[in-house]
């Protein structure tokens, strides 16, 4: 009996140990497995973070950039509002000249506008009626003061009788005592200004085209002001 208990006890022994080196082994793998599944997490939150900074970063760029072309566009915007008042607060100011200088105006850009010094002023009815006569008799003083230092009576047997079509017009006009620019009985739908006729042609020189006019001319200096 003593034998068998002997070998009894030696195969427990054994079972114990192996058993026990089995429970050893499978930590060790346990312990391997778990470390390898905490680096993996590890690196998966490293990634995840890394690309939440570089989401992050993107966004704010984007927004950054947004904020940007906005405020680009009010400053625009702004400019071209205080451009656009500009040409408006112009527009008002000559519309609200006193009778004497909207006269004296209104002459200026008649002369201005002349090529043969025989057209018609055409003017809005409420302009006609209380400036009209005083624009004619001074945009013809005006052509007067032009012509007469250089075109004296004896002229026309000059070489000097080859020179411009206004001029020559207009010194024909001084001599037989005739108005050269006249205040026609019609009149024309605009805010101010006027237009000059002669014939089948017409020239336009109503405030809103006058002030269009410059505003085209003046883009190049005014784009330059708006995209510094």
């Amino acid at each position: 009996m003593k034998g068998i208990e002997k070998i009894t006890a030696r195969i427990e022994s054994d079972s114990k140990a192996e058993v026990e080196a089995i429970l050893q082994e499978a930590s060790a793998k346990a312990e391997e497995i778990r470390a390898g599944y905490v680096s993996q997490a590890e690196a998966k939150a490293k990634a995840a973070t890394q690309a939440g900074d570089e989401a992050a970063r993107r966004q704010y760029e984007r927004l950054e950039s947004a904020a940007h072309m906005e405020a680009k566009k009010r400053l625009l915007s702004a400019k071209q509002a205080c451009v656009d008042e500009t040409f408006a607060l112009a527009r008002k100011k000559l519309l609200e000249l006193p009778d004497g200088q909207y006269a004296d105006l209104l002459a200026r850009m008649a002369v201005r506008a002349s090529k043969t010094g025989r057209e018609e002023i055409l003017l809005n009815a409420r302009d006609r009626e209380r400036v009209g006569a005083q624009v004619a008799a001074k945009a013809n003083a005006l052509l007067a003061k032009e012509i007469a230092p250089e075109m004296p009576a004896e002229v026309k047997e000059t070489k000097a009788g080859n020179i411009i079509g206004k001029v020559v017009t207009g010194a024909n006009a001084l001599l037989h005592g005739t108005a050269m620019l006249t205040l026609s009985p019609e009149t024309r739908e605009m805010e101010g200004g006027l237009t000059l006729r002669d014939g089948k042609v017409e020239v336009n020189c109503a405030f809103e085209t006058e002030l269009r006019v410059l505003r085209e001319e003046m883009a190049a200096q005014v784009a330059g002001i708006l995209f510094a």
